[in-house]
C-alpha cells in the first residue's frame, strides 16, 4: 500500500495533467479521483480543500523542476555559491544548459509547464497560494549570484530581468507567436536556438549601462 507521500504525489500528477488539459476550471476533486484512477473521495481525503489541492500541485512541479535542473546540470543550490568568477565559457556553457531545460519543458514537460502557469494565474486572485511560489524568487537570487560572479554591473535588477526574459520565452514559445515560428519542441533546433536567445541576454546583460540608459 502506498505512502501517503507517493499517494500525494500521485494525485498531483493526477491534477497537473488536468491542469494542462482544461485549465482551472478542470480541476475538481473528482476529476482528480478519475484521472489517477481511485476511488471517489480519495482525493478529499488526502486534500480536503481546493487550496491544499493546489498547493500539493505546486510543490510537486517545484521538485520536478528541480530534478530537471539538477539532471541538465544548471546551478541551483550550493552549486550556484561558489566564490570562483565566472567567464564567457561559464556564460556559454549556462546558456546551453539552459536552452536544454527550457527545451525540455516545452516537449516532454509540456502538461507540467501548462499546469505551472495555470497555477500562477489561481494565484493571482487568490494571495494565500502567493508562499507555495516561492521557486521564482529563489531563480532569482540564484540569477542575481552568477551575475555578480560573471561581473555585471547592477547584478540585483539584472538577475531579476534574466529570469524575467527566461520565463517569457519560454511562455512565447509555448502558446505566444513564438510558438507558431520556431523549431518544433524536442529538435536539436530547437534547442540550439534557445540557447542563442539566451547566450546574448547573458553576454549583454555584462555591458554598463550608459549615462541615462
Amino acid at each position: 500500500m502506498a505512502g501517503r507521500s507517493e499517494r500525494v504525489a500521485l494525485l498531483a500528477d493526477a491534477a497537473i495533467a488536468l491542469l494542462a488539459e482544461h485549465g482551472a476550471r478542470g480541476l475538481t476533486h473528482r476529476a482528480v479521483d478519475a484521472r489517477a484512477g481511485l476511488p471517489l473521495g480519495t482525493t478529499s481525503a488526502y486534500l480536503r480543500t481546493r487550496r491544499a489541492l493546489l498547493e500539493a500541485v505546486i510543490r510537486r512541479l517545484v521538485e520536478l523542476d528541480l530534478a530537471d535542473l539538477a539532471e541538465r546540470q544548471l546551478p541551483t543550490g550550493e552549486l550556484a555559491r561558489p566564490t570562483t568568477p565566472l567567464g564567457p565559457a561559464d556564460l556559454d556553457a549556462l546558456a546551453h544548459a539552459t536552452g536544454a531545460v527550457l527545451d525540455h519543458w516545452l516537449s516532454v514537460g509540456r502538461d507540467r509547464t501548462l499546469a505551472r502557469y495555470a497555477c500562477l494565474l489561481e494565484a493571482s486572485y487568490a494571495p494565500e497560494l502567493r508562499p507555495v511560489l516561492s521557486f521564482g524568487i529563489r531563480l532569482r537570487t540564484e540569477a542575481r549570484e552568477l551575475l555578480a560572479r560573471a561581473g555585471a554591473p547592477d547584478p540585483d535588477r539584472r538577475g531579476a530581468q534574466l529570469v524575467a526574459f527566461v520565463d517569457g520565452l519560454l511562455f512565447d514559445r509555448l502558446v505566444g507567436s513564438g510558438s507558431l515560428s520556431a523549431p518544433p519542441p524536442g529538435s536539436a533546433e530547437s534547442r540550439a536556438d534557445l540557447t542563442d536567445a539566451v547566450r546574448t541576454l547573458l553576454h549583454a546583460m555584462l555591458t554598463p549601462t550608459a549615462p541615462g540608459g
